[in-house]
């Protein structure tokens, strides 16, 4: 069978890469925070994929408690891939936006709550009109407690679908973390460097009710 962009890429058959990383030069635009990866004492970390990670990573940005936000490729096979490689569909990554926390400010099931809240997690290999492996929505998790925390907010998510007469199956991949990779320096902050620039998120209009999020 021919590889499609909505197929996931086998590990043998994805490109090879390279060994040399991504490195920014600059710290965060907005919250002037390094971006590398470093994770500060009392903050935590969780990676997310939510269709095009430009709107994704301003949501993010946004909330209290927030240390730093960056965006990159995670959940494939090809080391230090670049943008047009991971759009290609043949490094298995996905788009995604790395968020470290404050877990006293925010916590882990508020973040949860904004990924369901924020994108369609019901739509396979696509976000919207972008189409391809690289808009999959996915929780990359960095503990078992995340894991297993992950997991139950997707039943819970699933139940206020349900309650709400939407029957589409989740299918967001939630996964240990494997290796983060910067995106280039352009994508990070995009929109605040280009406030009209696209933002493709759109939710299904669906919350997580309070008595879920827990």
């Amino acid at each position: 069978m021919a590889l499609t962009k909505q197929t996931m890429i086998s590990q043998d058959a994805a490109l090879i890469g390279r060994a040399t990383a991504i490195k920014l030069s600059h710290p965060h635009t907005v919250l002037g925070t390094p971006l590398n990866d470093d994770i500060p004492a009392g903050c935590d970390s969780l990676i997310v994929g939510m269709g095009c990670f430009w709107g994704a990573e301003r949501l993010f940005w946004q909330q209290d408690g927030i240390y730093s936000t960056a965006v990159g490729y995670c959940g494939g096979f090809t080391p230090n891939p670049s943008y047009d490689e991971v759009c290609s569909g043949k490094t298995g990554h996905t788009e995604v936006v790395r968020i470290i926390f404050a877990p006293e400010i925010i916590s882990l099931h508020q973040l949860l709550a904004l990924f369901w809240e924020n994108h369609n997690p019901t739509q396979g290999m696509k976000q919207g009109n972008d189409t391809g492996t690289q808009y999959r929505s996915a929780i990359y998790t960095n503990s078992d407690s995340q894991h297993t925390s992950s997991i139950t907010s997707l039943k819970k998510y699933q139940q206020a679908l349900a309650d709400n007469k939407v029957m589409a199956a989740i299918t967001t991949e939630i996964q240990a973390a494997s290796t983060f990779y910067f995106a280039e320096e352009y994508h990070q902050q995009y929109l605040a460097k280009n406030p009209n620039g696209y933002c493709g998120l759109g939710g299904t209009g669906i919350c997580l009710p309070p008595s879920l999020n827990t």
